[in-house]
């Protein structure tokens, strides 16, 4: 990127809810009128006639005059407004800070407020108080604020049209604000464009008459390529979240900046292919599949997120070989998984799927046949890994003796017992419960010789996967009446959304209990998943971290001054050399350089110290076995 400087126009800034996230005059309403028992009422009607007044809806002047009648401000609430609107400052102008100190002789702040409030901020950023010109307040003998000084031109109608009249800049003009006042600028031919600028408050009315409209400072500098912190604008970044996650999710991914799009079901392969271009994150839950058609044509993902444990829905293969990282959530619905296992358990071992139909037909069974109590009794647990061992403590505890079988070397915790086999712990176990994942391989893992060595008259739960048990065999068992009974919350074949018919051999069979998937369907799992996996996915575009991703190479980064540039490749010898040798021949200096590898891709991540150009980016680019290139800053 090279320094555009000497052809940067000249920047007018507005500051109330532009350069800060906020309205000043409100914050001090807040600050001076705190414990006073009209507070509440006397701080929205000021947030109202801003309002009004921003939207054009009255003149400014009886606004301003308005809203200073109500203050009721002293001088001393003037320090803690300046501490307050200083932590206050808006996130992408915060981000470019060394934008603003480099070219504050092109930038001025032009605003309505106050510049006893506005000087100190703006001065972190290298703003001189010439370059403010906004209105100054009046006191009384008291030090109370009683007005403004109604000799400034900023305290009138049209104020900023004549401010911008004395100024007489001589060269472009680019007019950067949220009201009616910044765009009236260039109503009146004062400024060559006007940016509606929406990072912290959208006004229909002034987005309306915008030559454009930025959502962040990001945007303006990508749009005049001029240097900025990040390499691409957040506001460009488009998310997809299919499945309704839960709504922290699309929360977190809005507060960061991303563009998001929200499907509430989920989509067969056809039509995610129809909406996949252009989306740059991609977040499912157990139902979407993501194929290697789907991934050859996402023109632009960069991650995949899995809002749940299992994985097997996406192609990590495929999408490791594109480029793309795939992070899911492995703990946060860990015991939400539990407690419906062990609830699962309890209701099982008592009948109580046969039992709770009855009555609601009016029929009192109160037959003891095949009940039992779980204390004592032996629980299976096949698959010993986060829920698993989380599953044989909380078991445990409530009287169980817990015997498990893993195919990895697993310690085992309390006093569990790890079985020698499967063939062994199914001929023991008055319970069995599957906590395997989803891989290929384990399709059908369970079927009709597990079930016939389990105990006559013993439970089954699988809170797994559907396709690792075979349900024709279950059915069988469960009718000849070897197992005492099952729990089933994954099937092999799920409606994709609520309003499809759900079809099973198990339905209508005794001592059954179905439930659709909802292992994880707790509120604190979903709002753990939905803060999980968007934070990995955030981590991973803003530093390129991974740690992790399912797929990629685990790499935590540190924080690094420069520029960080990411490179991911087919893991073949003499690619680092190669990405070595063109930083050389740019006379680029690395600070920093990590490199991880799989057995598919390599992946780089270099930090420079210097302003890099285009050359660089495309010869990077250019660098044999290239899979996927990006400047993160």
């Amino acid at each position: 990127m090279l320094d555009a400087a000497p052809l940067l126009p000249y920047l007018v800034f507005d500051f109330d809810s532009t350069f800060t996230q906020v309205e000043g005059l409100d914050e001090l309403a807040a600050i001076a009128l705190a414990g006073q028992p009209d507070r509440a009422a006397r701080v929205a009607q000021i947030k109202a006639l801003t309002d009004r007044g921003m939207a054009g809806e009255i003149g400014f002047q009886e606004s301003l005059s308005q809203r200073l009648a109500l203050l009721g401000a002293h001088r001393r609430h003037l320090a803690p407004l300046v501490a307050h609107l200083q932590t206050k400052v808006s996130e992408s102008i915060r981000r470019n800070g060394e934008f603003f100190r480099t070219h504050a002789d092109r930038i001025y702040v032009v605003s309505s407020g106050f510049r006893e409030f506005i000087e100190p901020v703006v001065a972190e950023f290298g703003i001189d108080p010439s370059h403010v010109l906004a209105n100054t307040f009046t006191f009384d003998a008291e030090d109370n604020i009683t007005g403004c000084d109604p000799a400034n031109v900023l305290s009138r109608d049209g104020g900023k049209i004549r401010q911008l009249v004395l100024l007489d800049l001589d060269g472009p003009v680019y007019v950067l604000g949220d009201g009616y006042t910044d765009y009236q600028i260039r109503e009146a031919g004062l400024a060559h464009r006007f940016y509606a600028y929406t990072e912290n408050v959208s006004r229909p009315s002034v987005v309306a008459h915008a030559d454009e409209v930025l959502p962040t400072f990001d945007e303006f500098l990508y749009q005049l390529k001029l240097p900025m912190t990040l390499s691409y604008p957040k506001n460009r970044i488009k998310v997809l979240l299919l499945e309704n996650p839960d709504a922290r999710a699309a929360e977190l991914f809005r507060h960061e900046g991303y563009q998001v799009e929200q499907v509430k079901g989920a989509l067969d392969e056809d039509e995610l292919i129809a909406r996949i271009e252009g989306v740059s994150i991609l977040g499912i839950r157990s139902k979407t599949q993501v194929t290697d058609r789907v991934l050859a044509a996402a023109n632009r993902l960069i991650a995949v997120g899995a809002f749940c444990i299992g994985t097997n829905q996406i192609d990590l293969p495929e999408a490791m070989k594109k480029g793309v990282a795939v992070f899911n959530a492995p703990f946060s619905n860990t015991r939400s998984v539990v407690e419906l296992t062990l609830a699962e358990l309890i209701v099982l071992a008592r009948r109580i799927p046969e039992k709770n139909p009855k009555m609601h037909r009016g029929e009192w069974d109160k037959s003891a046949s095949g009940s039992f109590e779980i204390r004592g009794k032996t629980l299976g647990i096949i698959g010993y890994g986060n829920i698993g061992a989380q599953l044989s403590v909380v078991a445990e505890a409530v009287g169980l003796k817990v015997i498990y079988y893993d195919m990895a070397e697993k310690l085992q915790l309390g006093n569990a017992v790890k079985a020698r086999s499967l063939e062994e712990l199914l001929r023991q176990a008055d319970v069995v419960t599957l906590h395997i994942d989803g891989r290929p391989e384990n399709q059908d893992f369970f079927g009709e010789k597990q079930f016939a060595l389990m105990k006559p008259g013993a439970l089954f739960i699988n809170n797994a996967r559907g396709h690792v048990v075979d349900v024709p065999a279950l059915a069988a068992a469960l009718r000849s009446g070897h197992l005492g009974g099952a729990a089933i919350d994954v099937f092999p074949h799920e409606p994709k959304t609520n309003s499809e018919a759900f079809e099973s051999e198990l339905r209508g069979l005794p001592n059954v209990l179905l439930t659709p998937h909802i292992g994880g369907s707790t509120a604190e799992a979903q709002r753990n998943i939905a803060e999980f996996v968007p934070e990995r996915i955030m981590e991973y575009v803003n530093t390129g971290n991974t740690q992790q991703s399912v797929n990629f190479p685990n790499i935590q980064l540190p924080t690094q001054p420069g520029h960080r540039l990411i490179h991911i490749h087919a893991n073949v010898p003499g690619v680092l050399a190669s990405i070595n040798n063109v930083l050389a021949a740019h006379h680029v200096n690395i600070l920093g350089q990590y490199l991880k590898t799989n057995e598919l891709i390599g992946y780089v991540i270099t930090d420079i110290n210097r302003e890099y150009d285009q050359d660089v980016i495309q010869a990077l680019r250019a660098v044999e076995h290239t899979i996927k290139f990006r400047v993160l800053y």
